[in-house]
């Protein structure tokens, strides 16, 4: 199935060049001349490389064919993250290799569609974004001055982003999956 390169999102798999790769970094760059264009951190599933790739934002990009199946996250394991198929309820391990940095937006019954490339578990699709717990950041003193655009904060999996100043422990906050960013309060 080709895509657009503005449509493929971290954790995608693609076909390029013959061989499967796996999106780790996406970045859209609006030049002041010219059309703007997508750059793509890409990486190998076979052989582990990886290669920096651009494409023009209109570019049709081949989606590799994946069986997709929901599952549930339970808990983690060690360096492993069990899930659970929500058809079969088997359970399956997945090392950090294969959630490429996608830990910190994971809470435990949370379901996710896991992508099986023959039979094998490649990659985790998350929700464009997620609400977590913040567990740790600083107190704003009344009547400070906004020194920054935030502060720093520690959320409920050990995810670190930047938050605004009038959010505070307990709150829930919607994070960007793709981005890591805050995006807004969100509701209890």
């Amino acid at each position: 199935m080709k895509i657009s390169a503005s449509d493929v999102r971290i954790g995608n798999l693609i076909e390029h060049q013959g061989k499967l790769w796996r999106v780790l970094k996406k970045e859209h760059v609006k030049p002041g001349k010219g059309g703007a264009f997508v750059q793509l951190e890409l990486k190998e599933s076979n052989a582990g490389t990886k290669l920096n790739e651009r494409f023009r934002s209109e570019d049709k990009i081949e989606k590799a064919r994946v069986e997709p199946r929901q599952m549930q996250y339970l808990y983690p394991d060690g360096g492993d993250y069990v899930f659970m198929d929500l058809e079969s309820y088997e359970q399956i391990h997945l090392g950090s290799d294969v959630l490429v940095s996608q830990e910190g937006f994971l809470l435990p019954n949370e379901e996710v569609q896991i992508n099986f490339y023959n039979e094998q578990p490649i990659g985790v699709e998350l929700p464009a974004t997620v609400a977590l717990e913040v567990a740790e950041t600083e107190t704003v003193v009344k009547g400070q001055t906004a020194a920054g655009s935030g502060k720093p904060a520690v959320l409920e999996t050990g995810l670190r982003v930047v938050v605004p100043t009038f959010v505070s422990v307990g709150d829930r906050i919607r994070i960007n999956t793709e981005t890591g960013e805050y995006i807004e309060r969100a509701d209890r």
